[in-house]
């Protein structure tokens, strides 16, 4: 017999388009929970934060519907409650937090830098082709 009636299995979630930002129904969609479910989930959550535009407008960012995402499979899935969810999101922020550099693997170091090397030649570009030059 199974001790967490609550407990579902997994449902499969559509991949996250990429973009900057989402709308609520959006978001709504890509984690199959309903907007009024988001809303309070923005209460209990504080690390849920989306950015209000006009009227009051709600638009998620890829990191915030990620955050969903993780939430609904905590209380949907492996039978969370609001405050345990809440509780294995903090202890998960507080562990990240406490990681030191030394602790982090050379391959994760040096592709850091590689990001951050990409990153500068993207916007090295997209400075040349905003300004009409053409590449040395």
């Amino acid at each position: 017999m199974n001790d967490r009636p609550n407990k579902t299995e997994p449902t499969p979630l559509p991949p996250i388009p990429a973009k900057r930002y989402f709308t609520i129904g959006e978001v709504s969609e890509l984690c199959g929970v309903k907007p009024h479910v988001l809303r309070y989930w923005e209460q209990e959550f504080t690390q849920l934060k989306p950015v209000k535009r006009r009227g009051n407008r709600r638009y998620y960012q890829h990191h915030e519907v990620l955050l969903i995402r993780r939430i609904r499979e905590l209380l949907y899935e492996q039978g969370f409650t609001i405050s345990g969810a809440r509780n294995r999101l903090d202890n998960r922020a507080s562990a990240l937090a406490g990681v030191e550099e030394q602790d982090v693997p050379e391959t994760a170091a040096a592709a850091a830098v590689d990001v951050e090397h990409l990153r500068a030649e993207l916007l090295g570009i997209l400075d040349l082709l905003q300004h009409g030059q053409q590449p040395a």
